[in-house]
């Protein structure tokens, strides 16, 4: 398949997974309003949340089921039962079961990979009842024996899932070793559609989305801001401009509504955005090389991987004048103050702008350059 005919299918959990994030609890209005803004950006499908919390839970899903989104909803189950049945109720069109399947996780669940497989068939069945879509998950899989996580998929495949899902739960995995192991399921098992779940506690989760993608997955779960138990999961906004914005895959997503909903959801779970996040730091787009500034002001490709406004920012780039500043940042900031020097000047009073910026430990404003100016030449 070539690279530009991938559709790959977005699978946001904030609701679910990323409100594990210790601390993190959205309101009742405020899950409406981030899943809205989901909706709205694209994303083919939200897992809302998980019914076996209890009665609110149930309800909060249902009120979103009931604003009838353009996208897919699903409730995250375990395999039990009794959580399949209170999904049923939510009235989501689709239901996710996981499984653990590592030995690790078998153990602390005091469980074995034949319940696995009993229950895996016993499950889906029943769920297959009541759902449009049933995907299944393999919690940490990426530590799972590879001959069972194959068994696992096929017995899955068989029972009629719409997709697996491979959880690097601890988020241990590089991404060639990912990719060996999604091409080695695919060689074995041609036809499973696949979904990668990541974690990001080695700073990994992004590659790993992506190098899934390439490997052959099919959809991708991911959580906006990467907000998430411990180091977080996959953010959605630095997998989908690497993989829609950047790369030549194909999806429904609208990147320009991504700002306005990582603000959202910063503004919701109180995780404020670091100011040199991807995608959405306040200062990504902000410069003070000199090298960087001349070459931005004749391309901005130059120093630049995407504008701006691709990703719906609505604050301009920004040229700050400090210690590393060059004459044509000075040449610039000044013009923008309908003040026109040439380069000779601008040359003149860079030592100044610099000796300011140092004094003071921070940026020369326009103002303070405009001082400067005159001091020097009026």
């Amino acid at each position: 398949m070539k690279t530009h005919d991938v559709r790959v299918w977005m699978v946001d959990t904030t609701l679910r997974d990323g409100e594990q994030a210790p601390g993190v609890f959205f309101r009742p209005l405020e899950k409406l309003t981030i899943a809205s803004r989901l909706a709205e950006c694209g994303v083919d499908e939200i897992e809302v949340g998980i019914p076996a919390m209890g009665e609110f839970a149930c309800r909060e899903i249902e009120s979103i089921a009931r604003l009838n989104l353009p996208s897919m909803l699903t409730c995250w189950c375990r395999a039990v039962k009794k959580d399949i049945e209170l999904a049923i109720g939510c009235n989501t069109p689709g239901v996710h079961i996981s499984f653990p399947t590592s030995s690790i996780l078998l153990k602390t669940f005091e469980k074995n990979e034949a319940w696995v497989l009993e229950t895996l068939d016993d499950t889906v069945r029943f769920a297959r009842h009541y759902f449009d879509q049933v995907s299944v998950g393999a919690q940490d899989a990426t530590r799972t024996d590879m001959d069972f996580l194959l068994r696992f998929c096929r017995e899955a495949i068989g029972l009629g899932v719409h997709r697996v899902r491979l959880a690097d739960t601890v988020g241990m995995i590089t991404p060639s070793a990912l990719m060996d192991m999604i091409e080695t399921l695919l060689i074995r098992l041609p036809g499973l559609a696949l979904e990668f779940h990541g974690h990001n506690d080695l700073g990994m989760a992004t590659a790993n989305a992506v190098s899934a993608v390439d490997a052959g997955a099919k959809a991708i779960s991911v959580t906006v801001n990467g907000l998430g138990e411990r180091a977080g999961n996959a953010p959605l906004e630095e997998t989908a401009m690497a993989l829609f914005g950047i790369g030549a895959k194909k999806s429904n997503m609208r990147l320009s509504e991504l700002a306005r909903l990582c603000n959202t959801v910063a503004r919701f779970s109180g995780h404020q955005i670091h100011a040199t996040k991807p995608i959405v730091g306040s200062r990504i787009f902000s410069h003070e090389s000199g090298i960087h500034c001349a070459g931005l002001l004749k391309d901005t490709r130059s120093y630049e991987l995407y504008d701006p406004e691709q990703v719906g920012r609505s604050t301009p780039r920004q040229m700050i004048l400090g210690v590393h500043s060059g004459s044509a940042a000075i040449k610039h900031a000044l013009a923008h103050r309908n003040i026109d020097i040439d380069a000779d000047t601008a040359q003149r009073l860079l030592p100044q702008v610099r000796a300011a910026a140092a004094a003071g430990n921070k940026p020369v404003t326009p103002k303070l350059l405009e001082s400067i100016y005159y001091k020097a030449f009026c």
